[in-house]
């Protein structure tokens, strides 16, 4: 394994485009003391996509972002040995990983609700494997990498998994994407407190409509009221700098149950939507005995 440089690596899946991509532009031109200075390892199916978004970015920000370095690693997140493959060679060449943005997603694959006249079709599974199993394979091997660094302040590092706000609200017409995006909600949420015993942070970004190439066709935008860009990457900076407190335009969060005595952010929900950022409440537990019963399986020690 190659020494460490001493810069924050930072693996982005998915980020040669859409949100990904904007979260990449994000982490190089950062200037947050704890952050700073970064390396940036993009994953991304497409290699010449990958390639050429690695050597436009290094150009673009060669002057004013000169600290900052990129790389590109060719990786199906769909399939576990493609990225374990991905993160051994990450952490081989730079000597370690703090941070893990799981995002790489695609949209509604296939129709649960289609009528077929003869025996029914298996349903397409691609966003699962992609959305949700892809994320799972992605939250294993950060914890794995993660957990090998030293804690130099309150973390040793970090999750950031892309779900959407149809991981939280009913999303009729992709079931099998807002299943998937509801799935990553309750992953983040369920990892946290476990997590946060080691110095793990775990969030989640659950964006509203961003104009990404992950629509069919732009003309669904018409309609729609966007949200920016620029609040997805403020979502990310609250997330990764542990602010308690989102700046302006943003409303609180609570949680159920408070985390074991930790000060750092986790478990969070961060809603974009339009310029604002908000932290999605869990939902409360219908009576005290519910409560009670998922607070024993938590001092057990096992479900």
């Amino acid at each position: 394994m190659a020494s460490h440089s001493g810069k924050k690596v930072f693996i982005v899946t998915g980020g040669a485009s859409g949100i990904g991509l904007g979260i990449t532009r994000y982490l190089i031109t950062q200037q947050h003391p704890t952050l700073n200075p970064a390396h940036i390892a993009i994953f991304d199916i497409n290699t010449e996509t990958g390639s050429a978004v690695v050597s436009s970015l290094q150009e673009e920000y060669k002057s004013t972002s000169p600290s900052a370095t990129i790389s590109f690693h060719q990786c199906n997140v769909s399939s576990w040995e493609s990225q374990a493959a991905a993160f051994k060679e990450v952490a081989q060449q730079q000597g370690r990983v703090d941070y893990v943005v799981a995002n790489a997603g695609i949209t509604e694959k296939g129709d649960l609700l289609e009528k077929e006249e003869k025996e029914p079709s298996k349903p397409v599974l691609a966003t699962l494997n992609v959305n949700l199993t892809g994320v799972i394979y992605s939250t294993k091997l950060a914890i794995h990498y993660i957990r090998k660094n030293g804690s130099t302040s309150s973390t040793k590092g970090g999750i950031i998994c892309t779900a959407s706000n149809a991981g939280i609200y009913p999303f009729p017409m992709a079931p099998m994407y807002a299943t998937t995006k509801h799935g990553v909600v309750g992953l983040v949420r369920s990892l946290a407190r476990p997590l946060a015993l080691e110095g793990i942070q775990i969030n989640a970004l659950a964006p509203a409509v961003i104009e990404t190439n992950i629509a069919s066709s732009h003309d669904l935008f018409k309609n729609m009221i966007i949200t920016p860009m620029s609040t997805v990457t403020r979502a990310v900076e609250i997330l990764l700098t542990s602010s308690p407190s989102p700046s302006s335009n943003s409303t609180t969060s609570t949680t159920t149950k408070p985390l074991p005595e930790t000060t750092i952010l986790t478990g969070k929900i961060a809603e974009c939507h339009e310029g604002n950022v908000t932290f999605a409440e869990q939902p409360a537990y219908v009576d005290a005995n519910t409560e009670k019963n998922i607070e024993m399986f938590w001092s057990l020690g096992y479900a």
